[in-house]
């Protein structure tokens, strides 16, 4: 079992970057694929990135393409992602997931494991 703890949300400017951080107990990723999704009040899930277990795959919904950045650091058990010239419509609940495979996905029913989600609200 892998419990998952997002944190680094908040309240930010139009513009302004947060630095989300996941960290997992309960067992190492060794061998786990990660991802970040959001969710928008009224809105399903969505997609946000995703990182192999080397951190050698990424990938990014295009509408964060250029602006975030997802890595990791196995020795430590984190997932980080790094978000730059923050939007309005990026408000949303942040989740971080991990997959027992060790290769990357973008669909949330690949996920195993979630954590309870940080909000990011950014101001026009």
């Amino acid at each position: 079992q892998v419990q998952l703890v997002e944190s680094g949300g908040g309240l930010v400017q139009a513009g302004g970057s947060l630095r989300l951080s996941c960290v997992a107990s309960g067992r190492t990723f060794s061998g786990y694929g990660l991802g970040w999704f959001r969710q928008a009040p009224g809105k399903e899930r969505e997609f946000v990135a995703t990182i192999s277990w080397s951190g050698g795959s990424t990938y990014y919904a295009d509408s964060v393409k250029g602006r975030f950045t997802i890595s990791r650091d196995n020795a430590k058990n984190m997932v980080y992602l790094q978000m730059n010239s923050l939007k309005p419509e990026d408000t949303a609940v942040y989740y971080c997931a991990a997959r027992a495979a060790s290769y990357s996905s973008r669909r949330s029913e690949a996920y195993d494991y979630w954590g309870q989600g940080t909000q990011v609200t950014v101001s026009s």
